[in-house]
Formats: structure tokens, sequence, C-alpha cells
């Protein structure tokens, strides 16, 4: 089946414009998800929202929304004054810029999407945009009225086509200083950083998304199964705590050294591969549950 646009409108640079569709790249929707259930009747459960100082429920029609200005005060909202702040699209994406691609921080990156041509009419424009993105390697900087808000999209080649990233404000972005404040200055010894120079050259690798597995979710997948068929999972024996070592003893073991042997010596290597998610769905009986759980 194909894929669903989440939104259609035109791709405007200049005078030039042709009609896009946008389409998502990253979904949760195949992950293992759960309903609640009364334990003693085994009925589902609804989640209802109730006056918290009655406890009585609340219809739909009567929910307001409020913004607490003090503690315990707020001011309301009618859903209609909410709506009229809502900026009205004109179905147009509209490039600003073109940047390079390294100079955009990749903590203003929020969700991606596929950029694709919606209709035969935009081929020539498209793959025109494509290559020229490619061949002189930057992005371009757009804006548009996506999903009720403006939003600022980075659109960059990949592959045979575009992708579009919706980019976070900048108020959204935290400083790093917040978060490294309590960083004291140190120096780093000689042979430390000899070893770490070492363990990374011994590991160098490209990155393969295909070669990272999402082991809780091949856990879930197995205990629904075992369930659905009467079985019992027995969950693993809890890994005993590592003894404490020095940071040099520890770069030295990652290494693949003995504390005596000096930096340099290529690391032993004898570790084996974590078992992928499709291994331990197809050890559990088949292919992962497509439906939510019950």
């Amino acid at each position: 089946m194909a894929p669903r646009a989440v939104w259609k409108g035109y791709l405007r640079i200049g005078e030039l414009s042709f009609p896009v569709a946008l389409y998502t790249a990253v979904s949760t929707a195949e992950r293992v998800s759960f309903h609640g259930f009364n334990r003693k009747t085994g009925n589902r459960l609804r989640r209802i929202f109730v006056d918290r100082d009655t406890g009585k429920e609340v219809a739909r029609d009567d929910q307001v929304k409020g913004y607490e200005v003090a503690p315990d005060s707020y001011v309301v909202f009618e859903p209609e004054e909410i709506a009229a702040t809502v900026p009205e699209g004109d179905k147009a994406l509209a490039v600003n810029a073109f940047i390079a691609c390294a100079e955009i921080d990749d903590l203003y990156f929020e969700r991606p999407y596929y950029l694709a041509p919606a209709g035969p009419e935009a081929a020539e424009g498209y793959g025109l945009l494509r290559e020229t993105l490619k061949r002189r390697n930057v992005a371009a900087l757009a804006s548009a009225v996506l999903f009720r808000r403006v939003r600022t999209v980075l659109i960059r080649a990949h592959e045979d086509g575009l992708t579009a990233t919706l980019l976070n404000f900048d108020y959204e972005v935290r400083a790093a200083a917040e978060a490294f404040a309590d960083i004291a200055p140190i120096r780093i010894d000689k042979e430390m950083l000899d070893l770490a120079r070492h363990i990374i050259a011994t590991k160098q690798g490209r990155f393969d998304p295909a070669s990272f597995d999402d082991r809780y979710e091949a856990a879930v997948v197995e205990l629904v199964q075992a369930k659905a068929a009467g079985r019992t999972v027995k969950p693993p024996k809890a890994k005993k705590p590592e003894k404490v070592v020095s940071l040099m003893e520890a770069l030295r073991r990652s290494a693949g050294m003995e504390a005596s042997e000096p930096a340099g010596k290529p690391a032993k290597s004898g570790k084996r591969a974590a078992p992928r998610a499709s291994a331990a769905r197809a050890k559990a009986g088949g292919a992962a549950p497509r439906k939510k759980a019950s």
C-alpha cells in the first residue's frame, strides 16, 4: 500500500513552484503497545476527565483550557479564542535561503519527513532542486504553516529524493552551559590519551542503523507471544555488579592489554555480537505482532 501524505502543497523558490507532499520518515507504530485493564473484571479501561474538587466527570463540551498566571490562579480560554491564533496556511513551503549542510547544529533537528513530488508536473523542478543541493552540498531553509504552526524546515538531498526536517525553535533548545556548568577543567594523562586513541583506532567502524537492536522491544515481543501461547517466560538473572577499577586499568582492559603491557599493542577481539531483535522474534515463534496487544 502506498504511504499516505501528511501534508500536500507547493514548494516555492522565488518564481519557481511545483507540487510536493510530505511523508512520515520515522514512526513508532510498529512498537508493541498495551491497553489498560481492570485486574478484577478483565474489562478494558477508558480515560475520563473529572473535576478535581467534586470528583465528577466533565463532558467534552464543558472542558476549556486555562493557563496558570500565578499559584492556583488561571486565565481560561474558549476553543474559539485559541483557534483564532492558529495561522492560516497558504499551502506553500517557501524557501528563504540556502546554507551549507554542516552549518546547522543538529540540536535543532526535531522530526524528519520525506519530501516527494506530488504529480508529474513537479518532476523537472524537483529534480533540479535535488541535484543542485547534492552537487553544491547545501540545504534549503524554508517556512510553512504545518500542523497548525508556522514551522522552519530544512530541506536536503537524500538518495533519489529530498528530506524535510522540522527544526526546533531557538527558545526550545537549552544552552549547553546549563548542563556543563559543573564540569571542572582537568588535565588528562598522556598515557590515558594514547590508550583512548588506540581503543578508537581498533574499534573504528561505520554507522549502520540495521546493526542496532531494540532489545526491550524484542523481549516484549517474546513475552507477548509466550503469554498468548500459554508459556511462561522466566526473567533473566540479575547481573552481579562489576568490581570498581581505576580509569587507567579500565582503559588497559578496553584496549585488550594486561596491566604490564605498554600502550600500542593490538587489542584482542573475542566479543560476540549482541543478538538481533529479528532473531529474538524468530526464536519466540514468528514475526512481531502487528496489532496492539490486549
